[in-house]
């Protein structure tokens, strides 16, 4: 009892200690392993989690909660058939659980499913309609399907229960930059920042805002910043090959557009902007060949360049 108040109290810490004083006492006290498994969530120890809540469900079979949290280590670890495995075992008892459906949607998005990933974001808001990361979640995949505007009215709900909700927040700056609003798109931005003065990838959005304003020694600085804390952020780099563009360097430009490329995830224009980075080097033979295999990705930039340069 103790340790689930200081759980409560987000003190994992002290949390952890009770959960293994009790362990201690009683080696079989499936519950106080289940609190333990969610703890080590909480502090972001996730492998730890999973084998403590396969623990918990050894000890007792029946104790489905420990299988819904299993499953969502299961996830944040990419164990994905054995998460959807674990829901599968523990769906009639959850069939009235917006968190069980939340995390079916959610594995669905990791398998790269949209459409049953929203159908399960649908049940789970069916259920709880104020059910903010179910939101968020849907509207993350609207967004991705390029389905702007449903996508804006699900961060909008999220916002409207949960003003200061980060990843809503984001996305509406994201969008407003699609739009080119982009007074409302650091208001975004900056909220988050507000908050979090770290998270990289608000740092980068930003910075990209920041780049197509004018204002690209403060854009470069915070995309650096943002690469400090996630070297591997394949937008950052493209932010940063941008930058370099701009000011007339585009040997440095390129050297940052392909590391993106290396990264090998999808990163809009980048292979327009890469091609335009060799032509302005008047190398057009590696320009054509980059646009070429950007059209093969549905890059809008190198299907124009390709049609133009390239005949």
């Amino acid at each position: 009892m103790k340790g689930n108040q200081a759980l409560s109290q987000k003190n994992y810490a002290e949390a952890l200690r009770l959960y293994d004083e009790a362990i201690a006492k009683n080696a079989d006290f499936s519950d106080a392993y289940l609190n333990k498994g969610i703890t080590l969530l909480k502090l972001g120890r996730t492998q730890d989690a999973f084998e403590i809540l396969t623990e918990a469900i050894r000890i007792d079979p029946s104790l489905v909660q420990a299988n819904l949290v299993r499953s969502e280590a299961g996830l944040d670890l990419g164990r994905l058939r054995e998460a959807k495995e674990d829901l599968r075992q523990i769906e009639k008892a959850y069939k009235d659980s917006t968190r069980f459906y939340l995390i079916k949607g959610n594995i669905m998005e990791a398998e790269g499913n949209a459409s049953l990933a929203i159908q399960e974001y649908d049940q789970s808001l069916q259920l709880a309609p104020n059910n903010v990361e179910a939101l968020v979640n849907r509207g993350a995949v609207y967004y991705r399907l390029g389905t702007y505007p449903t996508a804006k009215v699900d961060f909008e709900k999220a916002m409207a229960l949960s003003p200061s909700q980060p990843q809503a927040l984001n996305n509406l700056g994201l969008i407003a930059t699609r739009e080119q609003k982009w007074n409302v798109a650091l208001s975004y931005f900056d909220q988050v920042l507000n908050s979090n003065p770290a998270d990289p990838y608000v740092l980068n959005n930003k910075g990209y805002v920041l780049l197509q304003t004018g204002k690209s020694n403060e854009a470069k600085e915070l995309i650096e910043r943002s690469l400090e804390k996630l070297p591997a952020n394949g937008y950052a780099l493209r932010n940063l090959g941008i930058y370099y563009q701009q000011i007339g360097q585009p040997d440095k430009a390129l050297t940052e557009y392909l590391k993106a490329i290396d990264i090998a995830e999808p990163v809009e224009w980048l292979y327009g902007l890469t091609g335009r980075a060799y032509f302005s080097q008047n190398n057009k033979s590696e320009a054509c060949k980059i646009w070429k295999q950007g059209v093969m990705l549905k890059d809008s930039i190198s299907v124009a360049e390709l049609a133009k340069n390239c005949r």
